[in-house]
């Protein structure tokens, strides 16, 4: 599968894709979902959309992309889902992956998606405009050429101005795609440098994963943080190590303390889904955690990722019941000063334990303005 990180200057300026280039053909894909699209019609609309099962947000688009297939398809507006970001031993493990993710993420799709394991459609669209990261839509006007790359989440002010024909002429499509260009190619030049940094860390890692070697795992790992602190990838193998390979409690929770507040620091998306996960991911084991410490942490993330962090909290606390030790799990207080942060707790009198299998009733902590505004509704 071809990397994002490519070279830049592998890309000639003849072949570059911006706002009113030729858009390139969809090949070397398996179909998976709806019809297939072999090439685009005159008159019609199309959103060629690049996703991933490793993509946090993808979902979320992808969802956003149903409303917009529904919208706008008597004007002729067509979607088509590529996914060529598939990590996986074999094609067919990878197929069998997106397909369940499918069907479980996104059950209302209405629009076609096309697999490519080995990544030619990111040697056709995604190198060539110096797209760098999913999800990453493209907008192919009725004339067969490019109106629009970037993030989905701009489709909805977008897509009416390229039916109306208003859009490509415009100062601010230009603006926005010369913007796009620019922070894309600075970014790829970042990820270069980063993946020759990360090389030998990857060397050294894998061979010591596969053989459980967690010391000489730990090893590499810290030695890439020496030279790339602020890297969010490294810094959550860093936590995931200690704390859930090696099983070092005293040395993996400062290190998640930190990853925590870092995340709350930068106010990052990217940064509050690692930590979060870290914190409340299902498929771990947090038997050995001290949770009520922990979760201090947490309730300071900022108001506008709660609603990305729900899921996983949501999920956390389901699996609580099941067979975790979680013993405290929060939701945010509506209309609160700290709204969107996880400051009420919903309290377990006891879990189901890992150990003994007993399960204890949940009960809802009652706040003090609760029982008030009940006594006044019992009162009326």
């Amino acid at each position: 599968m071809t990397s994002l990180t490519e070279s830049a200057s592998q890309v000639g300026a003849a072949n570059v894709l911006s706002v009113g280039s030729r858009a390139p053909s969809i090949e070397f894909v398996d179909w998976l979902r709806g019809q297939p699209v072999t090439k685009f019609e005159p008159g019609n609309v199309y959103i060629v959309d690049f996703c991933a099962t490793g993509c946090g947000t993808c979902i979320a688009s992808m969802c956003n992309l149903v409303i917009l297939q529904d919208k706008y398809r008597n004007n002729g507006v067509e979607v088509v889902g590529i996914a060529a970001h598939e990590h996986a031993l074999t094609a067919d493990e990878a197929r069998a992956s997106l397909d369940a993710w499918l069907a479980k993420s996104v059950t209302n799709l209405n629009y076609a998606v096309a697999f490519d394991y080995a990544g030619e459609m990111n040697k056709l669209w995604m190198d060539p405009s110096f797209s760098v990261g999913i999800p990453t839509s493209f907008v192919v006007d009725r004339d067969g050429r490019l109106a629009f790359i970037g993030h989905p989440t701009q489709l909805d002010n977008v897509l009416p101005k390229v039916l109306n024909g208003s859009w490509a002429v415009s100062d601010e499509a230009k603006a926005l795609d010369a913007e796009r260009m620019n922070t894309d190619r600075r970014r790829k030049r970042e990820l270069s440098q980063k993946r020759a940094l990360a090389e030998p860390m990857v060397a050294r890692l894998e061979p010591a994963m596969k053989s459980k070697d967690w010391a000489a795992a730990l090893s590499a790992v810290e030695e890439a943080l020496a030279s790339m602190p602020d890297e969010v990838t490294v810094r959550e193998l860093h936590a995931e190590l200690l704390l859930h390979n090696i099983r070092d409690m005293g040395a993996g929770l400062p290190v998640l303390r930190q990853l925590v507040r870092d995340a709350i620091d930068k106010k990052s998306v990217v940064w509050t889904s690692v930590a979060i996960r870290q914190l409340f991911d299902p498929a771990k084991d947090y038997s050995g955690f001290q949770m009520p410490s922990a979760l201090p942490w947490a309730r300071t993330f900022p108001n506008t990722s709660w609603r990305r962090i729900r899921p996983k909290v949501a999920r956390a606390r389901s699996s609580s019941l099941t067979g975790r030790s979680l013993s405290t799990i929060t939701r945010p207080v509506k209309g609160s000063r700290d709204e969107g942060a996880l400051s009420r707790p919903w309290r377990a009198t006891g879990v189901r334990s890992s150990h003994t299998g007993s399960v204890v009733q949940r009960r809802k902590t009652r706040l003090p303005k609760d029982r008030n505004r009940d006594r006044q509704t019992e009162a009326a």
